[in-house]
């Protein structure tokens, strides 16, 4: 429950609507929990105001919150997950399977992918998301290269970009939200790179 509410102070917070919400964690014992949530808005990059020019709006960054546990068991952060995308509505939980890109043969897309999935600036742009102890997630995603890593990502209904969008659901309250325990169990990992957790009472699922 720690992390559904740490979520939902964000978005009080923020006052933005989500597109999504990713979680990145190495393939460690009791390794940290980073959670990105992806919002959808813009706004101006700078106060500055000048005369007879146009500074567009630049997208709203994500949020970075890191959960450290501790963690009980392989899936103990995969079952907070759960928690947290059935507490928001999401219709589905996706967990990827990364291998560990630091090593022979591994193409330079799967270490920028790494890079990516831990919240390094890749790209270089001073408005993404960085977490508050640098070196903490320079040790994950090192430890990620080494080992691999597990990624989460959900869509959220309460509080986020999809209200009104997809099939009808009847597991969902008023807000988009479902304020019961979530009954989906996770899945010990396996050889699969792709699980998909299906969330929610409905036969089919609708992506826009």
């Amino acid at each position: 429950m720690h992390i559904f509410d740490a979520v939902s102070e964000q978005i009080s917070a923020m006052g933005l609507p989500l597109f999504a919400v990713s979680a990145t964690r190495a393939n460690w014992p009791d390794t940290p929990l980073l959670l990105f949530l992806h919002w959808h808005g813009f706004r101006r990059a700078t106060p500055l105001h000048l005369e007879g020019v146009d500074l567009p709006a630049r997208a709203v960054p994500s949020s970075a919150l890191q959960f450290d546990g501790p963690w009980a068991s392989s899936v103990a952060a995969e079952e907070a997950l759960l928690d947290v995308a059935w507490r928001l509505g999401a219709w589905q939980l996706e967990r990827l399977q990364q291998r560990a890109c630091n090593t022979a043969g591994a193409p330079a897309s799967e270490a920028y992918a790494c890079r990516q999935a831990f919240g390094d600036n890749v790209a270089g742009y001073p408005d993404e998301p960085v977490l508050g102890d640098l070196d903490a997630r320079l040790e994950q995603m090192d430890l990620a290269a080494r080992k691999g890593y597990q990624q989460w990502l959900f869509q959220p209904i309460k509080g986020g970009l999809w209200e009104g969008i997809g099939p009808a659901d009847e597991s969902l309250a008023p807000d988009g939200g479902r304020p019961s325990d979530c009954p989906v169990r996770p899945v010990p990992p396996t050889d699969d790179k792709r699980v998909v957790y299906q969330l929610g009472l409905h036969d089919r699922l609708i992506l826009p």
